[in-house]
């Protein structure tokens, strides 16, 4: 029987930059692109963080370059985008995974510096990558743009007030994308995941007694494994999603149900 559907998730010839992909979900995204067939670029604040991810890649098949960029630093997401060209010939894929939180707690407790520390890192980084996409993405006939929220930008979490402020913005920064860009053949569309067992939320998840209070609220009863955010983000980048834009996914358990 021919492929008549598999073959729209093939990612052969494209490139596609990952943020905050040393660990966690922006690692299991990279892999997964890889897997498909795109050239993946893992990128984190640190080289020696994402070497071993995209070595990783390389050693199961894939394609895969290694490039620093601290997406808090408006000049390095440009220069992030400069190089993956310059490697791999241009841009298809942009998915802005890596974010930021230095707080948890009530809002009264935060000052304007960790606020703007977080909306450096969690909005106006991946805004600037955008931009910075945008011509190349254009100049090749569109691409995809993945941004990863939380559950917590469409439903405030306890002492994650800021954190949450910051993904609300990025799902609306996303949809205006869509809007904005579809002229361009350029779709944006956002995962919003719930608790996910990484580095990132181990605060989270550590703790017994959160924990469990946390799981009688999700249907499910568990949290969620980095792999499981992968294959809708091969999806949202692949052509089996090119009706789709300015959309909202959560993969969550059934937590906001």
């Amino acid at each position: 029987m021919p492929s008549k559907y598999r073959e729209q998730l093939d990612l052969t010839g494209k490139v596609a930059i990952v943020t905050g992909a040393s660990r966690g979900i922006g690692a299991a995204i990279a892999e997964a692109l890889a897997e498909f067939g795109a050239h993946v670029v893992v990128s984190s604040r640190k080289l020696e963080a994402v070497s071993g991810v995209a070595e990783s890649i390389r050693a199961h098949g894939g394609k895969a370059e290694a490039i620093a960029a601290h997406v808090g630093d408006v000049q390095a997401v440009r220069n992030l985008v400069q190089e993956t060209c310059a490697r791999c010939g241009g841009v298809d894929i942009v998915v802005n995974n890596a974010a930021t939180n230095p707080v948890f707690g009530p809002i009264l407790e935060t000052d304007e510096g960790v606020f703007a520390k977080i909306m450096q890192v969690n909005v106006l980084g991946p805004l600037e990558l955008c931009k910075a996409a945008h011509p190349v993405l254009k100049a090749r006939g569109g691409g995809s743009i993945i941004n990863i929220s939380s559950v917590g930008g469409l439903r405030p979490e306890p002492g994650l007030g800021l954190y949450s402020v910051s993904k609300a913005a990025l799902i609306n920064l996303t949809k205006v994308l869509a809007q904005e860009w579809a002229k361009d053949g350029i779709r944006a569309n956002v995962i919003c995941p719930g608790l996910v067992q990484t580095k990132f939320s181990a605060a989270l998840w550590q703790n017994e007694e959160h924990l469990q209070r946390f799981l009688r609220t999700v249907p499910l009863g568990r949290i969620a494994q980095p792999e499981e955010m992968a294959l809708l983000a091969v999806y949202l980048a692949a052509p089996a999603s090119a009706y789709c834009t300015g959309a909202v996914f959560t993969i969550d358990g059934g937590l906001l149900l």
